[in-house]
């Protein structure tokens, strides 16, 4: 199994789905062994000590540095950025390329980079009249949401859809099914080669 940290800045509903789906066995693959949150109070570390995993919260001032050492600690073979609200720098995204993964709602390229994130994502897709949206899971590089595609499913927009009522059908109905089992391919494939 590959030793894996889930970055979270919030709630870490994307954290819980993959905690469920680890206890459901849908990932052979991957342990979740840290997760790390650039923010105090996110509801995910309490989420992380729940599921007996270990949580850090890592404060601005050094943060990549104290990040790649916890990383480092553990041992980590991925990182899966899930509701994370921070741009990561170049330096970090190439030391670690090829093992990051994101999870990002909206089909890519659309409604993305920076300044694209939570309800804003569903805000833009709704004023732009789209009638399908859905969720992305891609590689991390210097680009905001610019790696690779993984993973992608559509969700379809309803007729009085508002933002919040759209991210939960989005969370639901695509994010919380393709973030694990992408998860899970990505560590797989890396465990193969090493």
């Amino acid at each position: 199994m590959l030793k894996t940290s889930v970055l979270v800045s919030g709630g870490g509903t994307n954290l819980q789905a993959l905690i469920d789906a680890s206890a459901r066995g849908k990932m052979q693959h991957v342990e979740l062994s840290l997760v790390v949150s650039n923010r105090a109070d996110a509801f995910a570390l309490e989420r992380a000590k729940r599921a007996g995993i270990r949580g850090e919260y890592v404060e601005k001032a050094g943060f990549e540095e104290r990040l790649n050492a916890l990383l480092d600690e553990e041992g980590i073979g991925l990182i899966v950025l899930a509701g994370f609200l921070r741009i990561l720098s170049g330096d970090f995204t190439r030391r670690w390329a090829g093992r990051i993964i994101n999870i990002h709602p909206s089909l890519i390229p659309s409604f993305c980079g920076a300044g694209y994130y939570g309800l804003r994502v569903h805000e833009a897709a709704l004023a732009r009249g789209v009638k399908v949206t859905g969720a992305t899971v891609h590689f991390v590089n210097e680009i905001p949401d610019g790696g690779e595609i993984i993973a992608q499913r559509a969700v379809e927009v309803l007729p009085g859809d508002t933002p919040e009522v759209l991210q939960r059908r989005v969370m639901e109905q695509a994010e919380w099914i393709i973030l694990p089992a992408a998860a899970e391919a990505v560590a797989e494939r890396l465990e193969g080669r090493e």
